[in-house]
């Protein structure tokens, strides 16, 4: 939320209190965006959230992870991601969280032809 401070800390305390890991996040100044894995609590989740603004669940979403040694000091590696994956709608990109991590949030039903394009377009198989 837009000059909000302590806004990202009331948010993570309410997965805090359901005990709820978040495994995959993107922010910026007015959205957060972020994944679980477990939605065991999601409907109390929902409800403690929606006081912060509006919420959009998304499911069967997929987590991708381009995985390489020092991937952020490499030039042109996130245009290569993107190119192979130009036919598959992401959803969200978590980029810079680590150097050897690029991870993309696709929709399952996509999932195994996007892991496909990038053995394709990146390891040219």
């Amino acid at each position: 939320m837009l000059l909000a401070h302590g806004f990202l800390r009331k948010v993570f305390e309410v997965f805090e209190r359901y005990k709820t890991s978040i495994d995959m996040i993107s922010t910026s100044e007015v959205a957060i965006s972020l994944t679980i894995d477990d939605n065991k609590n999601l409907k109390l989740i929902l409800e403690e959230l929606t006081s912060f603004g509006n919420i959009e669940v998304d499911e069967n979403q997929s987590i991708i992870c381009v995985v390489g040694n020092l991937l952020s000091e490499k030039e042109g590696v996130l245009q290569e991601v993107f190119e192979a994956l130009k036919t598959i709608p992401i959803r969200m990109v978590s980029y810079g969280g680590s150097y050897n991590n690029i991870s993309i949030l696709v929709d399952s039903s996509q999932k195994d032809k996007a892991l496909n394009l990038l053995n394709e377009g990146i390891f040219h198989l």
